[in-house]
């Protein structure tokens, strides 16, 4: 007889492993239009950055800063769309432009007239607990650029405070994700810049507040 908790992780696994299948296979063929130089729809691809005819929000970017190793809230007024895969794609780029721009506390070349580094986040909900009912926080996905990945320094500090400003973002502005996972052009990548694990799940909570 197998143990109601082992039946329970099993079906746990198996379901998570089956959603990662559909996000990878989805994000290979975002990646495949990508390269081709269009959209899904088939259109060309448009360049960034990118333009939303909506009301300006307040949002918070978690921001990095080489100086003390650290990050910190930045607010900023900005329009978004409703789409939440939307909503964080912009907010991400706007990151990663800030680390472009001269005098950034952590410099980074980002293209973000051309690409911005980020490709597409797409959400998955969390597994249903049987216990309580309640489902599990939000798993956020974020496909990074071939080319962002390449051209970011490399060292482990700079690394980890680059995906740790994804992330604490991320968390800053959808409270429901809990954890985060990044891929590269749709596919799973070990390091970011020979350093930084990418093959890992991030835990979002403390990453908000810089810690």
């Amino acid at each position: 007889m197998i143990p109601r908790y082992q039946r329970i992780l099993f079906w746990t696994l198996l379901l998570a492993s089956v959603a990662m299948a559909i996000v990878l296979i989805r994000f290979r063929e975002l990646a495949a239009d990508r390269i081709a130089g269009r959209s899904t729809s088939g259109a060309e691809t448009q360049p960034l950055p990118e333009t939303v005819a909506a009301p300006e929000e307040t949002v918070t970017l978690l921001e990095a800063n080489d100086l003390d190793g650290g990050t910190a809230p930045v607010t900023r007024q900005m329009p978004l769309p409703a789409e939440p895969g939307a909503r964080a794609r912009v907010l991400l780029r706007q990151l990663l432009a800030d680390y472009s721009m001269p005098g950034s506390k952590h410099p980074l070349t980002v293209n973000h007239e051309t690409e911005g580094g980020v490709d597409g986040v797409f959400f998955m909900a969390g597994v249903k607990d049987d216990k309580s009912g309640q489902a599990g926080g939000q798993t956020a996905v974020v496909n990074l650029t071939r080319s962002f990945v390449e051209n970011h320094p490399s060292g482990i500090e700079v690394e980890t405070l680059t995906l740790l400003s994804i992330i604490g973002t991320l968390h800053a502005n959808f409270p429901a994700v809990e954890q985060v996972r990044f891929l590269v052009d749709g596919q799973p990548r070990e390091t970011l810049a020979g350093h930084a694990d990418l093959g890992r799940v991030y835990l979002a909570s403390g990453s908000a507040t810089g810690q």
